[in-house]
């Protein structure tokens, strides 16, 4: 299924709101964590089913994703 780049993009600036919150960062510091440990082809790979979840789910999922990609969240 084709999504809307601007509907994919406003989701994924959500999330990384959500995962700054989460974890007490900084919009800034949540995006280079997320983009230096894979986090981004994460969402983009799973975006048709992630962005049916709760933000909660999706940011736990993302977390440990970055973790195995050697992330410390």
């Amino acid at each position: 299924m084709n999504y809307n780049i601007k509907d994919i993009i406003e989701y994924i600036i959500a999330l990384i709101n959500e995962f700054a919150k989460k974890y007490s960062l900084t919009e800034l510091q949540a995006y280079r964590y997320i983009r230096n440990h894979n986090g981004l082809k994460f969402i983009e790979d799973n975006y048709a089913i992630i962005h049916t979840l709760d933000f909660n789910e999706v940011v736990e999922s993302l977390s440990l994703y970055c973790r195995k990609n050697g992330g410390q969240l």
